[in-house]
């Protein structure tokens, strides 16, 4: 009997879309390679990571791409949410601008992807809780709006806070 060439039964592909500097690489480095990036230089065009993670037996092989947030590349990175399993749609919650563009990376991310994509909102800097200019209730909020699954989470302490559907 020959050997499956791959340990992974499931290939899943993420994207990771955000204003720039909300901390979509960090998260992505973190979920990679368990480590924090204090200076994460800004991404140019697009990065790529991939982990393996085991569910109900099953290990799946999830690709994570990580889209520039800079207005300048978004015609190449939009290229990069065709096949999207699920878009994990970042803001910071310390920098209200992020989030008050959310809206405009949602109507992305249904226009350029599946209807079944999941789309989960990620407030990133969790651990900045003093510095906070976004509510949780607020953002939560728009999450249920637009049935978003939700979250609050640190790239820094890799941590998650509450999760809502």
């Amino acid at each position: 009997m020959a050997t499956a060439p791959y340990n992974y039964s499931y290939i899943f592909k993420y994207i990771i879309i955000g204003d720039m500097g909300v901390g979509k690489s960090c998260l992505l480095h973190q979920f990679t390679e368990k480590k924090f990036m204090a200076d994460c230089p800004h991404t140019i065009g697009v990065e790529f990571g991939t982990r393996i993670i085991e569910v109900s037996g099953q290990k799946i092989k999830l690709q994570i791409w990580d889209t520039a947030g800079q207005e300048r590349f978004r015609a190449v990175t939009r290229s990069y949410y065709r096949g999207a399993a699920g878009a994990l749609m970042v803001y910071d919650i310390t920098r209200r601008s992020t989030y008050n563009h959310l809206s405009s990376w949602l109507t992305d991310a249904r226009n350029l992807t599946n209807p079944n994509t999941v789309i989960i909102l990620i407030g990133n800097k969790a651990d900045l809780e003093a510095q906070r200019d976004v509510t949780y209730e607020e953002a939560k909020q728009f999450a249920e709006e637009n049935g978003l699954l939700f979250l609050e989470a640190s790239a820094k302490t890799f941590c998650s806070l509450e999760s809502t559907q």
